[in-house]
C-alpha cells in the first residue's frame, strides 16, 4: 500500500502540470481568431505544438500509472523537462501573439484556476488516504494536509490579488504560477515524507 500511496504524490505533481497545460491551451484557442489575420497561421502552428506537448505529457502520464515508484522518479524527469518546454513554447506564443493584455490575463486566470483546483484535489485525497493510518500514525499525516490546505488558501490569495491588478506583465504573472507551483511542490513532498514515515 505505501508503494501505491507513494506513486499517487507523483501523480499529483504531473496533473498539476498537465491541468495548467490543458487550462493554457483550451484559452489560447479561444483567443485564436483574436490574433491578427496576418500571424494566425504561425500562431495556430505554434498553438498546434502546444496542444502536442499536452497531449505527450498526458501519454507519459498515462503509461506510467502502471509503474513501480523507481519508473515514476525516472519519468518526472522526463516530464520536468517537457513542462519547460511547454512553458518556453507558452511564452513564445503569448509573447508573439497575445499581447493584448486581457490574453495575457485569461490564460494567467485559468492557470492560476488549474492550478488551484489541484492543490484542492491533492489535498482532499491526501486527507481520505489518512483514514487508512492508525490514529496514532494519522496526527503527522493530518497536520501535513492541514498545513497544505492553508498554503492552498495563501496561494489562491495570492494568485487573486495578482489576477485583479489586472496590469502585471507576464513575466510577473508567471513569476506567480511558478512560485505557487513550487509551494504546491514543497506541500506535496512533505505530505509523501509522512505518509513515509507514518507507513
Amino acid at each position: 500500500m505505501a508503494t501505491q500511496s507513494n506513486i499517487h504524490f507523483f501523480t499529483n505533481w504531473a496533473k498539476e502540470r498537465l491541468d495548467e497545460m490543458e487550462a493554457a491551451v483550451t484559452s489560447l484557442e479561444g483567443k485564436l481568431a483574436e490574433v491578427q489575420s496576418d500571424a494566425r497561421d504561425k500562431a495556430d502552428k505554434v498553438l498546434a505544438d502546444l496542444r502536442k506537448q499536452r497531449d505527450d505529457f498526458q501519454d507519459t502520464l498515462r503509461k506510467q500509472s502502471e509503474f513501480d515508484e523507481a519508473a515514476w522518479l525516472l519519468a518526472k524527469a522526463k516530464l520536468e523537462l517537457d513542462w519547460k518546454v511547454f512553458e518556453a513554447e507558452l511564452k513564445k506564443y503569448v509573447e508573439s501573439f497575445g499581447k493584448k493584455a486581457e490574453h495575457q490575463q485569461a490564460t494567467f486566470k485559468v492557470q492560476a484556476d488549474a492550478q488551484l483546483k489541484a492543490w484542492r484535489e491533492a489535498a482532499d485525497k491526501l486527507g481520505i488516504e489518512a483514514k487508512n493510518f492508525a490514529a496514532e500514525r494519522r496526527d503527522e499525516i493530518d497536520a501535513v494536509v492541514k498545513r497544505m490546505n492553508a498554503d492552498a488558501a495563501e496561494a489562491e490569495r495570492k494568485l487573486q490579488k495578482l489576477n485583479q491588478a489586472g496590469t502585471q506583465s507576464w513575466s510577473a504573472l508567471m513569476a506567480a504560477l511558478t512560485e505557487t507551483r513550487a509551494a504546491f511542490d514543497g506541500a506535496n513532498q512533505a505530505a509523501l515524507d509522512a505518509f513515509k514515515r507514518a507507513a
